[in-house]
């Protein structure tokens, strides 16, 4: 499971959860364990279901692409939770879903520091990347490879590495750093892979280098033909 596809269940459970119909306030039971622990310790106890209701609001409301509300709801959690790394992390997140690189990534950069995990890596170097900041990126890349990141999370921070690549114009080093995770069929391919293809195919387009992009997005096209525009691009192509 990726770092997005595990932010996004974390959210789910979160937003799926119920509050009690007794009168008096009483802890949420079905909240993530992880979550919910650390709540326990960072909120008063005549607090906590309060924050437990508005962490789901936040969360579905992030869920159904209601960004502005999300980010009040996590606007208010932020100044009562500041070390709560669930908040700061969906308030991050939030601020990428708006394009607001500065904030996602001083509220990315939080969670980090909270949790020492790079789960979230790849979109601040994608924040970092959209500031044309690539000596970041290098560096948030770098310290994906060496502090034992999943293989879903470094497939996620390899595509923002090789595209801040491409940005600076150095398309064969690029395609060098996605070639070998990306050239080789597989036969149950999972999300990372369709998107390493995509990837791989548009560099080998823009070098020139058609058969090979083709070959990618045929590729692409069988395991999943609503993906992105890769029929779209594939026909282009022909």
């Amino acid at each position: 499971m990726s770092a997005h596809e595990r932010a996004e269940a974390r959210r789910q459970a979160i937003a799926a959860s119920r509050v009690p119909t007794s009168k008096r306030p009483q802890r949420r039971r079905n909240l993530p364990v992880d979550v919910a622990s650390e709540l326990g310790s960072a909120v008063p106890a005549r607090f906590l279901a309060r924050v437990e209701l508005r962490l789901a609001d936040a969360s579905r409301a992030y869920s159904r692409d209601r960004y502005p509300e999300a980010l009040t709801i996590l606007r208010e959690l932020v100044r009562t939770t500041p070390r709560v790394a669930a908040v700061r992390e969906l308030y991050g997140l939030t601020f990428y879903r708006l394009g607001r690189w500065k904030e996602a990534i001083r509220e990315l950069t939080t969670f980090y520091e909270l949790t020492e995990s790079v789960d979230q890596h790849p979109v601040l170097a994608d924040c970092e990347r959209a500031l044309r900041n690539h000596d970041r990126v290098n560096e948030l890349w770098n310290e994906l490879r060496q502090n034992g990141a999943g293989s879903d999370v470094l497939a996620e921070g390899r595509l923002v590495m090789a595209g801040s690549l491409a940005d600076r114009g150095q398309i064969a080093d690029a395609i060098a750093l996605l070639t070998p995770h990306a050239s080789r069929s597989v036969r149950k391919p999972h999300e990372r892979h369709l998107r390493q293809w995509y990837a791989l195919a548009d560099l080998y387009e823009r070098s020139g280098d058609v058969p090979r992009a083709r070959e990618l997005f045929r590729r692409v096209v069988d395991a999943d033909s609503e993906l992105s525009d890769a029929l779209e691009r594939l026909a282009s192509l022909r």
